[in-house]
């Protein structure tokens, strides 16, 4: 069975825009679904994104800063609101002929999640749910974000894929090549994606894992993965000693238990914004299994950075050419399928 490589871009959902943490540092420039971008928060707190173009002289709005009512233009002064409209013109009266394009923003769970699609669809009921960000008494995530020049789905046949993890990743949450290739798997099609369980019964505990909680002999590893389309992955995995019955304790105490959020916004449709975040269960945020996992998770992504990136060179100089999908890829195939069903749900939309 073959594929095309790159998919066509998505626009009616909900792509994360920024970290609700990056707001606060001040206004943002990002290239969002092709679209140039401001995401910034007002004085009163509300987040907000509008096209980063100053209807006045035509000046990227992200040279501005935030003020009370909105963002000011750093060139005349003008300022706008989160819909889009002039509210503050110096020297000048106001007119509804003097605003710019706004986009619908939802913050919540530390996202701030932007819909650049139809206005009139963007229903928040379908942003998702990841209430893991708020139990801080359970978990404290670091946050993380790499802009990778490759189209989004690389990224997300990356994540229902973890045969590459024993030859990409040897020396951080790797392990060895063999026992990936031989895990037991459950693959399922779900309404919005695909979902898979991922069992590794006596294996042998990867570099990270060693140093996250000091493993010292063969354990049992569980990874459960759920693409939800068109671009976020679900990841909740746990490690114990082997025979230890973690296996059929998912949750039982002790040992290592993840939870990762995956999320990739196309920026086109050969760049997207790689958000990711991490925890460990029951460390706090500067414990050194927290932290230590942490930063062997940013070195592995970018290993998988550089193999997305040359991957992505390579089928660009080809687009036509097709991809062979292996047994192994059954829910890679499963998140293809959501993907373009969403891609056909926008079709006649797209042709009226």
């Amino acid at each position: 069975m073959s594929e095309f490589a790159m998919e066509p871009l998505v626009r009616n959902a909900w792509y994360i825009g920024a970290w609700s943490h990056e707001l606060d540092e001040g206004p943002i420039a990002r290239r969002i679904m092709g679209q140039d971008l401001v995401l910034f928060r007002s004085g009163d707190g509300s987040a907000a994104a509008l096209e980063d173009r100053c209807c006045h002289r035509g000046v990227k709005l992200s040279l501005g800063k935030p003020v009370e009512t909105g963002i000011q233009c750093g060139y005349h002064g003008m300022v706008f609101d989160g819909s889009g409209a002039c509210v503050e013109n110096p020297g000048e009266k106001l007119s509804p002929a003097h605003r710019v394009r706004a986009y619908a923003v939802a913050e919540r769970q530390n996202f701030v999640w932007i819909w650049t699609g139809d206005p009139e669809l963007a229903d928040e009921s379908r942003i998702i749910d990841f209430p893991y960000h708020d139990r801080t008494d359970e978990y404290n995530f670091h946050f993380g974000r790499y802009d990778i020049a490759a189209n989004y789905m690389f990224m997300m046949d990356n994540l229902m894929d973890l045969t590459h993890l024993g030859y990409v990743h040897g020396t951080t949450i790797g392990g060895n090549p063999q026992e990936h290739d031989e895990a037991v798997m459950t693959t399922t099609r779900t309404e919005h994606g695909a979902h898979f369980n991922r069992a590794m019964p006596n294996s042998t505990p990867p570099p990270a894992f060693k140093k996250a909680a000091g493993f010292k002999g063969q354990i049992d590893r569980w990874m459960d993965f759920e693409y939800v389309a068109p671009a976020t992955v679900l990841q909740w995995a746990g490690i114990h000693d082997a025979g230890t019955g973690g296996l059929d304790d998912p949750a039982k105490p002790g040992g290592l238990l993840l939870r990762v959020f995956h999320h990739a916004t196309p920026a086109d449709d050969s760049n997207f914004h790689y958000f990711f975040s991490t925890a460990v269960r029951g460390e706090p945020y500067d414990g050194k299994g927290n932290t230590g996992f942490h930063e062997d998770v940013l070195e592995a992504f970018e290993e998988d950075r550089l193999f997305i990136e040359a991957q992505q060179e390579a089928v660009g100089a080809d687009p036509g050419r097709k991809l062979i999908l292996r047994e192994h890829d059954k829910a890679v195939a499963y998140s293809r399928q959501a993907i373009h069903r969403m891609q056909a749900a926008e079709m006649p939309a797209a042709a009226e």
